[in-house]
């Protein structure tokens, strides 16, 4: 079953990983006795179906969710691990696409009001006379 990101992005079956394991949470007896949770893992710096481009926004977008090149979705959501094999992957897909999309803003660098500024260092020097008032009198 391979995984279409969007109509120019299919990721073939063969480069998805999958892991399964027993979900935490409700469900009765059936919980304890089946692999519900699952676990997707998509090599991205291994990827074939990516552009270089591509991957390399990958990495730098997605880079805090990588571990070794490779990101990783888990689903225990519902109590079918069919239906938490489709959370994955729509999980998945939309991370890509997040992470491919153009339109992400970048922050704009923007400058403390000067009221701000203000408040800012009447709060540094309240702290500070706190932390004065709490030390021993010194003799002198």
């Amino acid at each position: 079953m391979d995984l279409e990101v969007s109509s120019e992005l299919i990721i073939p079956e063969r480069e998805l990983g999958w892991r399964f394991s027993k979900s935490s949470g409700p469900g009765g007896q059936h919980v304890n006795t089946s692999d519900s949770r699952v676990e997707l893992s998509w090599n991205v710096a291994g990827s074939t179906v990516l552009s270089d481009d591509q991957r390399m926004l990958l990495l730098t977008r997605l880079g805090r969710r990588l571990i070794a090149g490779t990101i990783t979705v888990a689903a225990s959501e519902q109590r079918s691990q069919l239906r938490n094999r489709e959370t994955a992957l729509r999980k998945l897909a939309d991370l890509v696409t997040a992470g491919l999309s153009s339109d992400a803003q970048q922050r704009r660098a923007t400058k403390p009001t000067r009221g701000s500024a203000r408040r800012h260092l009447a709060a540094k020097q309240q702290r500070s006379a706190t932390k004065r008032n709490r030390q021993r009198p010194s003799e002198e």
